[in-house]
């Protein structure tokens, strides 16, 4: 049913308000870039792609959206009204605007054809003059202002205060991506006075000094307990070297000539320490060299070339000076995963700098690397097949030589591109599996996998099985923290009854088609009286959308005796959770700033904490600079929202601007 015939009344005020003068304003646009249409039929413009009428309409809806919330001011995508003492969470109260621009975006979330043509319709309007400056004016105003938090880190901190408010944190990212189809061939001249990744490498530092002041500060005025800093920052690697296609040579050098792991673990398999021996290779004398002319070329035809070992030699570099500036500060580093073909490289860099960074005090000392544990975390993507072997292998690595292991665990946001390049790669004939440069279908042509199957789940239903398994998992691995005596220098393995998901059988059993349901609490149950404070040994943030997950979490939480659940329901509502400060320093559940916010606002309604137990990861930068952001969050709306959770944003948003003009 149109939106129209749904909501008479709202529909009568939108169009007796400012859809006229939107359409009026579209009218005298459209009339004044009547030259440009000349401009851009020219033989030397770029030419626009012929698109269909549903997306000329969502072209429109654009429009007319934008000029609906221009003049509405700053408005954020989630509540800011301040909680009392209690932590009593508010009702969402989002401005009017902003419930419009919500309602505009997720529409034009729920047009698939005007998704899939986001990018290249963004790169033709801001390529042409006059267009752009409208272009990005109009992309400002609605995915801008809905899914990035402002152009700077400063910026951002009304945000930040907004958030804390009400009891959430912020996952701060400053979201310069890599543009894929320029990903090869991008190497920057070394005449440059400061390369653009080394701009990037600095901004990520004065990120974490922006997120550690706004935390002393949040402290200095005694809402925050000194242990709670829930203001972090996440690190994309592709951004920080000259040329991502390194992080690929380096990802196709490591598959070919990596050890096995104890147990099979699926592509892109698991990281070893000794990855990043061929960045390190020295002479006789100890000397550090570059020249690996020497070395073979591994499976997939690529060979690591001197360049890419100074790269990446650099990479790391910067890297441990990003997670020694963090460290100082007390700011948590979150390592984000992208593409399997950059994924062998991040987890090597990443391993290293989880074993130096989150070390655990040994019996003969006291102390850690680090005031704030885990300081790093790692991302494991639930749909990847490798992922349950992945966890088993961490958390026994993380006991062994005694660090805490820091996950972030989502469910993944390439799964298209990497079901389309794994078939490309496998219906390529006689290429020896070699990576051909990019061009307009790079996701059909970077597969580096040896593995006849896709290195990700084929179904949605078995990414969430497999997420929902892990989670169980790392809860118990949570209880194991806090309840069991500290390790031993010499820990032994986890035993078969606390780690029997992971094995084989069990995994396959589950995925075939026995699958477990989220659990359900039906009675009060109080947690253990024998927390005590001690170093976390693990720390897991969960980012999910999705509302059974969510629920799972929570419920696992009290099995466990992590938390306890009120005895008597408020007005027949689910009842409030409580958890102390030892849980909410070891777990926290994430979702993406303008995303799921009924979500964000449920979680913080159901549990009572000292410090948040939510966080939203908050994007900031230049309009120019997260371009490629925005078209990604675009696309990732249609899997991350899949089966219908645009629509169903776009109704919360109708619905709640029905009840704030009309009762």
């Amino acid at each position: 049913m149109p939106f129209q015939a749904r909501n008479p009344r709202l529909f009568s005020f939108l169009h007796a308000t400012v859809l006229p003068t939107a359409f009026s304003y579209t009218s005298s646009m459209a009339h004044a870039t009547r030259p440009f249409a000349r401009y851009s039929s020219s033989s030397t413009a770029t030419r626009m792609p012929r698109l269909s009428p549903r997306v000329r309409r969502g072209g429109s809806l654009l429009t007319t959206g934008a000029l609906i919330t221009l003049g509405l001011g700053t408005i954020y995508a989630d509540s800011n009204t301040p909680v009392d003492g209690t932590n009593t969470p508010p009702t969402t109260t989002q401005t009017v605007g902003s419930l419009i621009r919500s309602y505009v975006v997720y529409t034009m979330c729920s047009v698939p054809a005007l998704v899939d043509f986001s990018p290249q319709l963004l790169a033709f309007l801001t390529g042409i003059p006059g267009l752009k400056q409208i272009t990005e004016s109009v992309v400002r105003v609605t995915f801008f202002d809905q899914f990035v938090g402002g152009d700077t880190a400063h910026a951002t901190l009304p945000l930040l205060k907004q958030l804390r408010a009400t009891n959430k944190g912020a996952l701060f990212a400053y979201s310069v991506e890599v543009d894929e189809e320029e990903a090869v061939g991008s190497k920057k001249s070394k005449k440059d006075a400061e390369p653009p990744h080394k701009r990037i490498v600095d901004e990520m530092i004065r990120c974490i000094d922006v997120a550690a002041d706004f935390e002393d500060s949040v402290r200095a005025e005694g809402k925050e307990i000194v242990r709670g800093r829930k203001t972090w920052v996440a690190v994309k690697m592709t951004a920080l070297l000259p040329d991502a296609q390194s992080l690929i040579n380096f990802s196709s050098y490591i598959i070919a000539n990596r050890s096995a792991p104890p147990i099979p673990v699926a592509f892109p398999g698991y990281p070893e320490l000794s990855d990043l021996d061929v960045l390190y290779k020295t002479t006789p004398d100890g000397a550090k060299v570059a020249a690996i002319d020497s070395l073979p070329a591994n499976s997939v035809g690529q060979t690591l070339t001197d360049e890419d070992i100074e790269s990446l030699r650099d990479l790391h570099s910067d890297l441990i000076r990003i997670c020694q500036r963090a460290q100082e500060r007390g700011v948590r580093v979150i390592i984000d995963a992208e593409y399997s073909w950059y994924q062998p490289a991040i987890d090597a860099l990443a391993l290293s700098l989880t074993r130096q960074f989150n070390k655990l005090p040994d019996s003969k000392s006291s102390s850690s690397t680090s005031s704030v544990l885990p300081l790093v975390y790692g991302t494991y993507q639930a749909y990847l097949r490798r992922t349950p072997e992945h966890l088993k292998l961490s958390l026994l690595d993380s006991k062994k030589h005694n660090y805490s292991l820091g996950v972030k665990l989502v469910r993944g946001a390439y799964h298209p591109h990497e079901l389309a390049a794994h078939q490309s790669r496998q219906k390529r004939p006689g290429d020896g599996g070699s990576i051909s440069k990019l061009g307009a279908h790079h996701d059909q042509s970077l597969s580096i996998s040896p593995d006849p199957y896709p290195p990700v789940w084929e179904t949605k239903a078995d990414t969430d099985t497999c997420y929902n398994e892990c989670a169980k998992a790392l809860i118990q691995a949570i209880e194991e923290d806090l309840y069991s005596p500290p390790p031993s220098p010499s820990p032994a393995p986890l035993s078969s009854s606390s780690s029997s998901w992971l094995t084989p059988s069990s995994w396959i059993t589950k995925l075939k088609g026995q699958r477990t349901p989220s659990a359900v609490v039906t009675s009060s149950v109080s947690p253990r009286l024998d927390i005590e404070p001690k170093i976390p040994s693990i720390g897991v943030l969960f980012g999910t959308h999705n509302w059974k997950s969510c629920d799972l979490i929570l419920n696992e939480l009290v099995r466990h005796g992590l938390a306890s659940q009120e005895l008597l329901l408020r007005g027949g509502k689910e009842p409030i959770i409580h958890l102390d400060e030892e849980v909410t320093e070891r777990v926290t559940v994430g979702q993406l700033y303008g995303m799921s916010n009924a979500l964000t606002d449920y979680l913080v309604g159901r549990t009572r904490s000292g410090s948040p137990l939510v966080i939203k990861y908050v994007p900031y930068g230049a309009l120019s600079e997260v371009m490629p952001y925005l078209s990604r969050r675009a696309i990732e709306n249609k899997s991350v929202l899949g089966d219908g959770g645009a629509a169903d944003e776009r109704r919360r948003a109708g619905s709640e601007l029905w009840r704030r003009l009309f009762g």
